[in-house]
């Protein structure tokens, strides 16, 4: 009977080794397909953008200077202006759903104006006043202060940056701060480069801390369904 439990032992590892060099085949396949062209995007990403830094910053001041600290009018202003624009219009998400948003141990609310595979736009903020980390992206931020004074530090620095209304905090792709909001502060973000690994920062403490199920569910609907959309225009 051993001899044969043996050759039985042996072709149970032959067949797992002929299954394991089957997938790093395909792995291989894919990688070999997929790296060209993720290349090709990358140096394309241009092309996709939608909305321009100069043009997000003067309707952030603009709105600034007609309202003040009026955040609400500050968010409908800025909504309004963009929708009325003939090429974003129909890019433009006017329904104000607010949702919480926890990510990097910070907690604020989010409107989601914009989402889609190379970009997003919302309003974020807090009432109350937050911390956290930034998260490392695959994106460039652009965080236009509407409301409230940001704050963000860098290791080996001993002077924090401090971003008041009217300013822009740019978090470079692939870099990292920590940073808080003291008190009431509301921004709008604008996040430019590969959007999808984004969300599982955006994620993981709603999955891990908060178990706030719900509000995921809602978010990954609401985002969801804003980048199919937007897919279906043919927009990445």
């Amino acid at each position: 009977m051993a001899p044969k439990s043996n050759k039985q032992s042996s072709g149970s590892r032959s067949s797992c080794a002929s299954s394991m060099g089957g997938w790093l085949k395909i792995f291989a396949i894919l990688l070999g397909v997929l790296t060209p062209v993720y290349y090709l995007l990358e140096q394309n990403l241009e092309r996709f953008y939608i909305f321009k830094l100069d043009q997000l910053e003067d309707v952030a001041k603009r709105s600034i200077d007609l309202h003040g600290n009026d955040t609400r009018a500050i968010v409908q202003y800025i909504v309004e202006e963009l929708s009325g624009q003939v090429s974003l219009s129909s890019y433009i998400n006017r329904d104000e759903e607010w949702m919480f948003n926890n990510a990097g141990g910070a907690m604020g609310a989010m409107y989601i104006i914009h989402a889609s595979i190379t970009e997003y736009l919302i309003i974020f903020g807090t009432a109350v006043g937050t911390e956290g980390h930034t998260g490392r992206h695959t994106a460039d931020d652009y965080f236009h202060i509407l409301t409230g004074t940001q704050m963000a530090y860098v290791p080996g620095t001993y002077e924090p940056e401090v971003y008041p209304p009217g300013s822009v905090h740019h978090l470079r792709r692939g870099t990292v701060k920590q940073y808080k909001m003291a008190e009431s502060c509301f921004a709008l973000e604008y996040a430019r480069g590969w959007i999808p690994p984004m969300l599982f920062f955006g994620f993981a403490d709603g999955l891990s801390s908060t178990l706030d199920l719900p509000t995921l569910w809602r978010t990954t609907w609401v985002t969801g369904k804003l980048m199919v959309g937007n897919l279906a225009r043919l927009k990445f």
